[in-house]
């Protein structure tokens, strides 16, 4: 009798459900193209380029039942289209200027995984969404500026392991960890952060040591910059120009090379002011290789508490960094400096999407944005700009290897995120034949 009961209850349920009043078809329509073009936007402000962003939400509606919806991303908004709509509606979403931290990204991607998986409404997903944007950071001001002055000191042992430099660069990443952190809380200060950090830097070294500044400035300044480098959207550039994102990659490598310019131009107003004549970049006897793999877990602290990574996820980052610069070292051995990245990009994203079908691995996104960071050749752009300004020769020829490495690490993305799809889709193949089998 109890169990006839419970089955009576569970049919009248679905019955009441089947009947219960459905929201018009155009409101759900709006409601995912919401959905959409939210997390497009903060996948976009979370660096990511753009040709993934749009194969990862079209993915995504299409698990939804709408595989009919264009989506257009581009850096700075989102087009989705519906064609299926009455009005043919057409939605467009701006992405936000202030890049998301690290935990962000990892909610982002956590969340859209279980969307897809789940179909989870969409109001539910665009509140999640927007909780997660608006979310405070987990460290505060102290906090992330230590983080900065890490990043300086382990990208100076791993750029310039030189025993003299190690306080400078600790003493610049405090200055300029200031400035950035200031910077995104004062707009005025925001719009000439580059160039107000590179002078301030250049000028503080010409000042104080002088002597060193005229024999090794470039050394100096350039991990303390390391935060300002635009290395990463370079190389978003080169990989969307390679992808046929003509309008995102030209727009990204005009912004990128603008960041570089501003940064080149502060550190020529400085070395004017001090009087240094020419910005050499090496200087001294610098440490054993020893002292690079002590600036990784320095770099790996360091961006765990400035670009406030998710819980524990540090050891996480730390395996990120290490593949990437043992793969870029075996690239440097097989192919040469400039072509490095094509090598460490091509085994460092295959193996980081691997691990990150573990159960305790952050998403993706985490482990590939400080991978790029270790790889990117923003340092080159950066050092080739400054040396065009201040006159000296072969500096266009550090140019074009600047061009050649982000063209190569572009190429590397691609093949390694290429040959993860793939492997993915073959696997998930065997894994329904088998469970077909009778």
């Amino acid at each position: 009798m109890n169990l006839r009961h419970s089955r009576l209850q569970r049919a009248l349920a679905a019955l009441h459900a089947t009947d219960a009043p459905q929201p018009p078809i155009a409101a759900r329509s709006k409601r995912l193209i919401d959905m959409l073009g939210l997390l497009s936007a903060a996948l976009l402000a979370g660096s990511q380029p753009t040709n993934e962003v749009a194969v990862s939400i079209t993915s995504l509606a299409r698990t939804y039942g709408r595989p009919d919806m264009r989506i257009v991303a581009l850096p700075t908004l989102v087009i989705i289209d519906d064609p299926a709509a009455d009005a043919h509606h057409t939605a467009v979403f701006e992405v936000s200027p202030k890049a998301l931290r690290l935990d962000q990204v990892a909610s982002l991607e956590s969340l859209i995984t279980h969307a897809a998986r789940d179909r989870t409404d969409p109001d539910a997903v665009i509140d999640q969404t927007q909780q997660i944007v608006a979310a405070p950071p987990r460290f505060g001001f102290w906090t992330a500026l230590l983080g900065h002055v890490l990043l300086a000191e382990g990208f100076g042992l791993i750029i310039s392991p030189v025993p003299s430099s190690l306080p400078i660069y600790a003493a610049l990443g405090l200055v300029v960890g200031v400035l950035v952190l200031t910077g995104s809380r004062v707009r005025t200060l925001a719009l000439v952060l580059p160039v107000a950090a590179a002078f301030i830097a250049t000028a503080l070294v010409g000042i104080l040591a002088p002597s060193l500044a005229s024999e090794s400035m470039l050394s100096f300044v350039t991990p303390a910059l390391v935060s300002l480098l635009p290395g990463l959207t370079l190389t978003n550039a080169a990989v969307e120009l390679t992808n046929g994102q003509i309008i995102a990659g030209a727009s990204r490598l005009l912004y990128g090379t603008a960041t570089l310019a501003l940064l080149a131009f502060g550190l020529y107003l400085g070395i004017v002011l001090t009087g240094v004549s020419h910005p050499h970049t090496s200087t001294g006897t610098p440490l054993g290789v020893w002292a690079s793999w002590l600036g990784i877990p320095l770099v790996a602290i360091g961006y765990y508490f400035f670009s406030v990574a998710p819980k524990r996820s540090f050891l996480w980052i730390l395996l990120a960094l290490t593949v990437a610069y043992s793969a870029q070292l075996l690239g440097h051995a097989l192919l040469g400096a400039a072509l490095s990245g094509l090598i460490g990009a091509m085994i460092a994203v295959p193996v980081i999407y691997l691990v990150t079908h573990l159960p305790t691995a952050p998403p993706p996104g985490v482990m590939l944005t400080c991978a790029y960071w270790m790889m990117v050749p923003g340092s080159m752009g950066f050092v080739g700009l400054t040396e065009v300004v201040s006159g000296n020769a072969g500096s266009s020829n550090l140019l074009l290897q600047t061009a050649g490495a982000i063209v190569a690490i572009a190429i590397g993305m691609i093949i390694g995120t290429g040959v993860s799809r793939d492997t993915g889709a073959f696997t998930r193949a065997l894994r329904r034949a088998a469970h077909e089998q009778p």
